[in-house]
């Protein structure tokens, strides 16, 4: 009798139970598959029928299996899963797909129907029914197909369709987290730098100076992640998931704040507080660069936004802190 109190190993599954193992992972692949397709389909439409097209087969490969449990040991199929034999593969949940990109769903597609393959040509030269068998045979020809085309599915798109998708791959991804990262880098990088140099200037004690630089920084985060997160849920704008972007933005504004802020680790005050302006100025220059790089400004205006914008601020936060 098998237990689901245990795993059980695949050596000792009879032929019924290997049968409905096989029945319980063709369902489950077709529905990972189908995420996968409804997660592509507005972006990237020609992926997502090709998905759509593999959970089909894996569908007709449900239907041979049962067909054949049915006239073996009839029309009840034990339960068993993949998680209850020891060894056996797993799959991600369906509601993962959300978080793989175009190219990691391909990848774990590939991965998926090299397994599926393994198994089945394993079940095939265990089985003693010749029936059994030559439709398990099939089933791994079938699933080496089924990886072939996951490996190939770009190739099978051509090439204009590749570039569609990597251009709208590329565009979500900078909707989703280049832009609510730069967005919180500057405001982290840029805002803190006059609460945190006032008072550095104003008191020339660094462990005050960077109890500010973390209460300005991290209080900057949680505001700018909740912002973000309130702003816009995606769902017109396509900018992804409204969580995700707060994570980004939230954790991005910190950063930018506690670049400058940490240096005031160091008890010496001018040590750390020029070690505090060659930060700040690497964090420059790096937002300069996202910016032109995924944002397609151009070097003159990112520099006279993001420099000169930064060392305006700079320079109040030291007149204050030495008025």
């Amino acid at each position: 009798m098998f237990s689901f109190t245990s795993r059980k190993r695949f050596s000792d599954l009879s032929e019924q139970q290997v049968l409905a193992l096989a029945i319980s992972s063709e369902e489950d692949d077709a529905r990972i598959f189908r995420g996968f397709a409804q997660t592509l389909r507005q972006d990237f439409p020609e992926s997502a029928l090709i998905f759509e097209e593999m959970a089909g087969e894996e569908d007709q490969h449900r239907r041979a299996l049962i067909d054949v449990h049915s006239k073996r040991f009839g029309d009840v199929v034990p339960l068993i899963r993949r998680e209850h034999v020891a060894g056996f593969y797993a799959r991600k949940p369906t509601w993962l797909a959300e978080n793989l990109g175009l190219e990691k769903m391909r990848e774990e597609a590939a991965a998926m129907e090299a397994a599926a393959q393994a198994f089945y040509e394993r079940a095939a030269r265990t089985s003693e029914d010749a029936g059994t068998r030559k439709l398990l045979g099939d089933l791994a020809a079938a699933e080496a197909g089924h990886k072939n085309t996951a490996i190939t599915l770009a190739e099978d798109l051509g090439d204009e369709v590749i570039e569609a998708e990597q251009k709208a791959a590329k565009r979500q991804f900078v909707l989703t987290y280049v832009q609510p990262g730069l967005a919180g880098l500057i405001d982290g990088s840029i805002s803190t730098l006059a609460p945190i140099f006032a008072t550095a200037f104003a008191t020339q004690d660094p462990w005050t100076t960077l109890l500010v630089g973390l209460a300005a920084s991290i209080g900057a985060g949680i505001s700018m992640g909740f912002t973000e997160v309130a702003s816009d849920d995606g769902v017109i704008s396509g900018r992804g998931s409204p969580i995700t972007r707060g994570v980004v933005t939230g954790i991005m504004t910190t950063i930018g704040g506690l670049g400058h802020a940490l240096p005031y680790l160091i008890s010496d005050f001018w040590t750390a507080t020029y070690l505090a302006f060659i930060i700040v100025a690497i964090e420059l220059y790096v937002i300069t660069w996202v910016q032109h790089k995924y944002m397609e400004t151009s070097w003159f205006k990112a520099l006279l936004q993001i420099v000169v914008g930064g060392l305006l601020v700079l320079g109040v936060g030291i007149l204050i802190g030495l008025g």
